[in-house]
């Protein structure tokens, strides 16, 4: 999912926390056993389960949980084991930080105030984005888009190709005078070709479709009928080419399963920005300075 409809984390909100339970020392770390391979699963945890009291305040599993999902990539250094305790002491510090913030009056500070509402906003718009569109998806439409995507792009074809790689034009058409006379392409593709690749396959660059390959060679390749080698040498920045054709064929769709992820993510995209589109024909925007809101109406056209 794109970073735009991530929650935000506790981390950007700006809390200049220690988190000192990620000084563990390496030893430890290496000291710690870890779970047998064949341990049985973990039974559930009721959510509401008090994990410890702060300040006569319960810290549930599922604040533990939250602290985990949002902290992740502060704990990712340390083994499993240990980030369920990383994340105990990450989230006391948060709550005794967080009081004394308040004891001192930081939470009536208007900037204070103004990223909180900035953030509860984000937060409120992240919930909306997943249970009002992702959550929404369903596997018909993935494979409706799917199918739209395959029915609206025309068949290409792709070739299989070699080529011989030299760094003089006499020294191509020398090449080409021995394939006149019937010598064997992939023969002199492992004697000769400059292709560090090409030297033990005979040039063999496998299949390709248009426009993966340079210019000059990819209009040379696809203008050959198949078994048949340029009877002129090609010029490409990387030098002279003798290239063969040994076949094509009309390329592959990818298969479902390969892409389904991508074509959920075009369902989510389109949904998305269809609510917006409808929330904000709804919404009273207005916007004084006429530059910027000529800039705003152009991103706002081009989604």
């Amino acid at each position: 999912m794109s970073l735009l409809f991530r929650r935000a984390s506790l981390a950007s909100l700006g809390l200049a926390f220690g988190l000192s339970a990620l000084s563990l020392s390496p030893l430890m770390a290496q000291q710690t056993a870890p779970a047998p391979a064949d341990a049985p699963a973990a039974a559930p945890v009721d959510p509401n389960t008090i994990i410890a009291t702060v300040n006569g305040q319960p810290l549930t599993e599922a604040d533990l949980v939250l602290a985990e999902g949002e902290l992740s990539q502060q704990f990712a250094q340390l083994p499993p084991e240990q980030r369920r305790a990383a994340a105990l002491s990450a989230a006391i510090e948060i709550r005794v930080m967080a009081a004394q913030a308040v004891t001192t009056g930081l939470d009536k500070d208007p900037d204070f105030q103004r990223r909180m509402a900035f953030l509860q906003q984000r937060a409120l718009h992240g919930e909306m984005v997943e249970k009002g569109v992702v959550n929404k998806v369903t596997d018909a439409e993935v494979r409706a888009r799917y199918d739209q995507e395959i029915a609206n792009t025309p068949p290409t074809n792709e070739v299989h190709a070699r080529h011989i790689l030299v760094k003089t034009k006499e020294e191509a058409e020398a090449i080409i005078k021995q394939l006149d006379g019937g010598a064997d392409f992939q023969k002199l593709a492992n004697e000769h070709t400059s292709d560090p690749s090409g030297k033990t396959s005979g040039g063999d660059l496998g299949w390709f479709g248009p426009g993966q390959m340079v210019p000059e060679f990819d209009k040379a390749a696809f203008a050959l009928e198949v078994g048949k080698y340029t009877k002129q040498p090609v010029q490409s920045q990387f030098g002279w080419h003798v290239i063969k054709l040994e076949d094509k064929r009309t390329k592959q769709p990818p298969a479902f399963d390969d892409v389904k992820d991508q074509a959920k993510q075009a369902v989510i995209r389109d949904k998305y920005f269809a609510l917006v589109k409808s929330l904000r024909a709804g919404a009273k925007v207005e916007i004084p300075d006429a530059k910027l809101k000529q800039a705003v109406d152009t991103l706002e056209s081009a989604k």
